[in-house]
Formats: C-alpha cells, structure tokens, sequence
C-alpha cells in the first residue's frame, strides 16, 4: 500500500525547490563554450543537501523541482527542463540513498560517498545529454561537439567537487535539526 504524504512533508519538499531554484538562478557565473554555454552555480549544493535532509524520494522530487524551474523560467534552458528534472532527481536521490540511514559509524564517510555519487552521476547524463545533443539532434561536427562537451566537463566537474565540499559538511551540520522538526 502506498504511503499518503503530509502537509509537512510536501512544505518541505517546498523548501528545499525553492533553495535549488535560488542557488541555481541567483548564485551563478555563466561561461561560454563553443556551441552554447554552460555554468558555475550553486545549484547542485542544494540538490545534494537536499538528499542528505529530505531523504532519495522526496530529496529528489526538491533537486529536480528546483532545477526543472530554473530552466523553464531562462529560455536558453528551457528545453533541457525535462531532462534537468530526472538528471537532478537522479543526483539527490543517489545521494539520499547512500547517505541515509542512522548515526553513527560511518556516517561522514557514507555523506561523503553519497554527495560524490550522485554529483558523479549527474555529471555523466549531463555530458552524455549534452553529446547526443549536439552530435545526433543538432548535427554539429565532431570538433565542436568533443570541444564544447570538454568545456562543460571542466566546469561541471568543477561544480560537482564544490557541491561535494560544501554540501557534506554543510549536511551534517544540519542533519540534528533536521531530524527534531522531521520527528
């Protein structure tokens, strides 16, 4: 039998969208590459802290919510918003899974795991995303696809290591408080 959400939990949910969506919209450096662009932001901290408080399910429903209105509110983005909503779901859940469970041993480590996981994963669909893209719809030659989709990887393993460095500890800070106003 499936499990009803509360009004908690969906304010929670609400919470945390609306973080993503902040540090993806306001917290940003654009970069240009070759064909069209890419960015340094925030964006991913939240999706990752978003798993580490909220949980996979939920966390991720936040981190894709998030970073799905990002886009549709910037039209260089707007047609990647499906594609945002299950690669950014993907990353908090990854990251909710591994990092969850009780206290104790291990917990920094499973944070830390959690956090370069989903951060991992989210970083391959999206450069994967971006070359079939580019190769296959838009029909670009090789040499600026492999040029742009080397300049996205640069920074979106920039992001990653940021969102891992901030977002575990940053997690972990939070994790008591956030267990009293869950319980």
């Amino acid at each position: 039998m499936m499990k009803k959400i509360t009004i908690k939990e969906i304010t929670r949910i609400g919470i945390m969208t609306a973080a993503v969506y902040v540090a993806s919209a306001f917290l940003q450096i654009s970069i240009p590459t070759a064909i069209d662009n890419t960015r340094l932001h925030m964006g991913n901290v939240m999706c990752l802290l978003a798993g580490f408080l909220l949980g996979p399910l939920q966390g991720g429903l936040a981190a894709g919510m998030g970073s799905m209105l990002f886009d549709l509110t910037n039209p260089a983005y707007i047609i990647s918003a499906p594609f945002t909503f299950v690669f950014k779901f993907a990353m908090a859940w990854i990251c909710g899974k591994i990092a969850g469970g009780s206290a104790g041993q291990g917990l920094k480590k499973r944070y830390i795991l959690g956090a370069a996981a989903g951060a991992f994963a989210y970083v391959i669909l999206y450069l994967a995303k971006s070359f079939i893209e580019h190769r296959f719809i838009y029909g670009f030659p090789l040499e600026a696809v492999l040029l742009t989709v080397s300049q996205k990887a640069i920074v979106s393993s920039i992001n990653a290591v940021v969102a891992v460095i901030v977002a575990a500890p940053l997690g972990l800070a939070l994790r008591p408080a956030i267990r009293k106003i869950m319980a």
